[in-house]
């Protein structure tokens, strides 16, 4: 059953930057409120042109509501979101983290196959944490749209 509204994170680690930079996800979130969205894959138009630039452009109003961080999660290397990352201008407004194998993706069970993309990869969500514990959790109901998982939508 994919994760819902009051589950807890699961203990997974991420990568940053490099496959050497583990970040447990679950750690991540305690005694915080984060946001983590998901894209099917870095570079694709729909994730470069309007997810991500979203969450970059809300970034400090965000945070000014009590976001402590945000984070982009991708079934892609730590190596190609550090430069999909730099290639959007993030900064440090959002945290992109790689979920190579899809470990992340299957424990909260919102993975897709995108053959065209490689097949398994992340259905398109946005989700907020308090304290490890899901708040919000708005899956587009297709797994790739761009509706109710943007930065404009998201659910405090």
């Amino acid at each position: 059953m994919p994760i819902k509204e009051g589950d807890n994170l699961p203990s997974v680690d991420l990568f940053e930057e490099t496959p050497a930079n583990k970040v447990n996800i679950s750690k991540l979130s305690e005694g915080k409120k984060i946001i983590i969205f998901a894209v099917p894959g870095a570079f694709t138009p729909g994730c470069s042109k309007t997810h991500l630039p979203g969450y970059v452009q809300k970034a400090d109003d965000l945070k000014k509501q009590g976001v402590s961080e945000i984070v982009c999660v991708s079934v892609n290397d730590p190596f190609v979101m550090a430069a999909w990352g730099k290639d959007q201008g993030v900064g440090n407004k959002i945290r992109m983290l790689a979920d190579p194998q899809g470990t992340f993706t299957k424990a909260v069970e919102l993975q897709t196959d995108l053959a065209v993309l490689g097949g398994l990869r992340s259905k398109r969500y946005s989700m907020v944490v308090n304290n490890g514990k899901v708040t919000s959790l708005q899956v587009e109901p297709d797994g790739t749209g761009l509706s109710c998982s943007l930065a404009d939508a998201i659910k405090l």
